[in-house]
């Protein structure tokens, strides 16, 4: 045939149509089966110019009840508000930012509060309280960057319900 006539449209059939594009029965599959984690955020250090830690806001129930029950949730004195706060601080980050730059060791490992180093150079035998208390430097600086991580985690966010009846 010469180039003047136009050649016919192929047609496909919904049949064949349906089984190019996803159900919405697979869809609902393929979302389930994705992992729901939250990304790293950074969280600045007060009076540390320059210095941010890097967090995994991915904190479970039994992460939760175990720090509670470490910081004294179950004693006569009721739950040390300090000591929970540096287990949050200490048991969340995975890296040490500075000046927009993760810093790693010799072996190129993230820091964290566990690490030699940062005990080190915090003067610190434990990583918590002992490194985070240091790093912050004051309890009310500990106790707030633990209420951010939390709230960044999704403690205490409500899940909004939609308006629309599904009934209708």
């Amino acid at each position: 045939m010469s180039d003047m006539f136009e050649t016919e449209p192929e047609i496909t059939t919904t049949v064949e149509r349906a089984a190019d594009q996803p159900t919405l029965l697979n869809q609902l599959r393929t979302t389930l089966k994705k992992k729901v984690e939250r990304q790293p955020v950074l969280l600045e250090v007060p009076e540390r110019e320059g210095l941010k830690l890097k967090i995994s806001p991915n904190i479970t129930q039994n992460q939760m009840k175990s720090w509670r029950k470490n910081a004294g949730e179950e004693t006569k004195n009721g739950i040390d508000a300090t000591k929970f706060a540096t287990q949050v601080i200490a048991f969340t980050t995975i890296g040490f930012m500075l000046n927009g730059e993760e810093v790693f060791d010799e072996d190129n490992n993230p820091l964290t509060f566990g690490h030699s180093l940062v005990k080190e150079m915090t003067n610190a035998t434990r990583p918590w309280p002992d490194a985070v208390v240091s790093l912050f430097g004051l309890d009310p600086h500990v106790e707030a960057a633990a209420l951010s991580i939390m709230e960044a985690a999704g403690w205490g966010e409500s899940v909004g319900a939609d308006d629309e009846n599904p009934t209708n």
